[in-house]
């Protein structure tokens, strides 16, 4: 299963350099890496993200990441897959625009 995680652009060139990153503000305070099923990544755009361009999604295989991840009850009563370690570039299987469309986020359509 595809997991996804919504970064700024600048939050993506650093995880490309440095290899790992703690994640994003709201990931370093919370201490976990937050990531959604594509079911719930639209409405994390929407929530978290609303105006912004200049977005990269990408997708990590959950089975990947082993016991690190965890899937915790979250926003609307839904589990959510938080990663309690740094996310490493090696755990990218693809990254994709995120471009902003008359204020909506336009998704790729092949999101599993």
């Amino acid at each position: 299963m595809l997991i996804y995680k919504i970064f700024r652009a600048q939050e993506w060139a650093a995880l490309q350099t440095n290899g790992t990153t703690k994640g994003a503000p709201i990931d370093i305070a919370d201490g976990y890496v937050h990531f959604s099923t594509a079911a719930q990544a639209q409405e994390t755009a929407a929530k978290h993200f609303a105006g912004e361009d200049g977005l990269v999604l990408l997708a990590c295989s959950a089975s990947d990441m082993g016991d690190d991840l965890k899937w915790e009850i979250s926003r609307g009563g839904d589990k959510f897959p938080h990663l309690y370690r740094e996310l490493r570039l090696s755990d990218v299987l693809l990254h994709k625009p995120l471009p902003l469309f008359e204020g909506v986020h336009q998704f790729p359509d092949d999101m599993e």
